[in-house]
């Protein structure tokens, strides 16, 4: 099958209190799509289009080739296999959680229910919250109880909205977890919004990255990221994420070192088993670089690179270099007079200094 037949088509042409939404979008029919940008780009209205909560004046809308939108069609939001959770879990209050759940799986019919309520409570770690109502929960629990309400819908997609916004840093850490685990173990399309970069590091794997109501990129998270006209929108954040394995484990000094496609790093040990496949988040403000190796520095990570490509900043006094480890790409953001002085230039071998790496279990 194609990537229309198996994907997710999306065209929206929208204006709406002086703004406008124009997007073009093939996205993959599988994993999290992360929809990124600043608030006001447009994130929100582009996931409310493709629920038919707001009719695009112009629209086309297709989910593994099924028509939802088109010039002919318009399927209510209610007759959209989707799954939807809002910034706010929007639970009904007057009913407990087992309640809240069993309402979401009443909307299918039995003989259409692809998801059964004790996969989704033990994916989600809610049975200790079955007979609660949602007035004791915390804000962490609740949006917990409204995934696995969207879940038992048995969507053929998943909308996220800022799933995360209304926690703290604490909840959010004890919550995101529980999102790598619908990733990892469930075969549903998500397209998920944030302004977060740590979160969209962590759970995405496409991205569109938004600005004014235009996706200015659509593309692989790697590769999207290490893009050197994007990272203007991410600023300080620039940097990119690397798929790799747990090799090694040095239980003496509490490290762990990762192989990715382009070499190595040793990074803190999260407890990981060996072979367990991470992601690595590096910052371009976290990666210098020399012409050779340097001794006697304590900076754990030294690796062979070539320059790819150099881009202008914003700052005038800085310049963003992407390099090439092997088959994986990093971004550097250094001074114009350091580049200047290393004689910097495309297809140059030079050797890379990364300061910190962030292991993302």
């Amino acid at each position: 099958m194609n990537q229309q037949a198996t994907g997710i088509q999306a065209r929206f042409q929208h204006g709406y209190a002086g703004f406008t939404l124009d997007v073009d979008l093939a996205l993959p029919g599988r994993g999290v799509t992360a929809l990124f940008g600043p608030s006001g780009c447009g994130k929100t209205t582009l996931l409310r289009c493709m629920a038919g909560l707001t009719r695009a004046t112009h629209g086309m809308f297709t989910v593994h080739g099924e028509v939802w939108q088109d010039a002919k069609t318009f399927l209510p939001t209610y007759q959209r296999p989707l799954g939807y959770v809002f910034q706010e879990a929007n639970l009904f209050q007057h009913l407990n959680v087992q309640r809240n759940l069993q309402y979401g799986q009443a909307r299918v019919p039995k003989d259409l229910r692809r998801i059964a309520m004790d996969n989704v409570v033990d994916l989600l770690g809610i049975a200790p919250l079955l007979p609660r109502m949602p007035y004791g929960l915390s804000g962490g629990e609740r949006q917990r109880v409204a995934i696995a309400r969207a879940l038992l819908t048995s969507p053929r997609l998943l909308l996220m909205d800022e799933p995360l916004a209304a926690l703290d840093v604490a909840r959010k850490q004890e919550f995101l977890p529980y999102l790598e685990r619908l990733h990892d173990e469930l075969d549903i399309p998500v397209v998920y919004v944030s302004h977060a970069p740590d979160e969209v590091a962590r759970l995405a794997d496409h991205i569109v990255v938004m600005q004014d109501g235009r996706a200015l990129a659509c593309g692989a998270l790697t590769e999207t990221l290490a893009r050197l006209d994007l990272p203007i929108q991410l600023g300080e954040d620039a940097g990119v994420v690397l798929h790799a394995v747990v090799v090694e484990r040095d239980a003496a000094w509490h490290l762990a070192r990762v192989e990715f496609a382009g070499g190595s790093l040793w990074v803190r040990d999260g407890g990981h088993p060996l072979g367990h496949a991470v992601r690595v988040r590096i910052l371009a403000r976290d990666v210098s670089i020399a012409l050779a190796p340097v001794a006697g520095i304590s900076i754990q990570n030294c690796l062979p690179a070539t320059v790819d490509a150099i881009a202008a900043d914003p700052h005038p006094a800085l310049c963003l270099v992407r390099l090439a480890l092997g088959d994986s790409p990093l971004l550097a953001r250094l001074t114009r007079r350091s580049s200047a002085a290393l004689e910097l230039q495309a297809g140059k071998p030079v050797w890379v200094q990364i300061k910190a790496v962030a292991l993302i279990g």
